[in-house]
This record gives structure tokens, sequence and C-alpha cells, in this order.
């Protein structure tokens, strides 16, 4: 006696391929990895929390960030290759075609939002 299989084996390998594109689609659309950082993205925003002490990096929306250093309330950072000082607090800055500002600053962490042009 034959016993017939329910799902050919090239309707299982289409299946596995499909989840596993869709897997790495959903991974680059989320568009960041770090080390040495924690980051939550968006379509349009990633928040990138920087460990201090640490030679934290990035990759968020296509572009390159490192915690370069702080003092009181300015941090220095480095995004898409270009070095910026930025306050706490305060209205942000353009740098490689994304909006970049610093939101909180602590003796643990630097957490900065990066997104999207604001102009």
């Amino acid at each position: 006696m034959r016993i017939r299989r329910f799902f050919p084996p090239t309707f299982a390998r289409r299946a596995f391929a499909l989840a596993a594109g869709l897997t790495l689609a959903t991974a680059a659309l989320a568009g960041c990895s770090s080390e040495g950082a924690t980051t939550d993205c968006g379509i349009d925003e990633c928040i990138v929390t920087f460990d201090r002490g640490v030679e934290g990096e990035a990759n968020v929306l296509g572009v390159g960030a490192k915690f370069v250093g702080a003092e009181g309330d300015k941090v220095t950072v480095e995004v898409a290759g270009e070095q910026v000082t930025l306050t706490v607090g305060e209205q942000g800055t353009q740098v490689g075609g994304l909006w970049v500002s610093v939101q909180r600053a602590d003796a643990e962490e630097v957490e900065l939002r990066i997104g999207q042009d604001q102009s």
C-alpha cells in the first residue's frame, strides 16, 4: 500500500522559504542593529540608547551612529560619519539626511532620537 503525502515536498520547501524571507524582510524594515547600545525603531524614527563607558555603535535607518563622549549636558556623537555635539533636551540638528537629538543623558546611558529630516 502506498501512502500519499498531503503536501508535496516542493510545497513544504516553498512555505519554509516564504517564512524565512518574511523574517528577514521584517528585520530589514526595522532598519536597526547595534553593539553596546539598544535600539527601538519604527518606520521613520529610532531611539538609540548607548551605555556610557562602552564604545557603542548602532546602524539605524541605513546610517551608522556612534557614541563618542559626553561632558555635562553636551553629548558628542558620530552619525553617518559626521561628528556633532548636541545639548540634552534641545532641538536637534540634521546630520547625514537624518534629524538627530539627545533625549537624555545620565551617568549610565545616553539616549538619542534619530529620524527622518523634519524640515
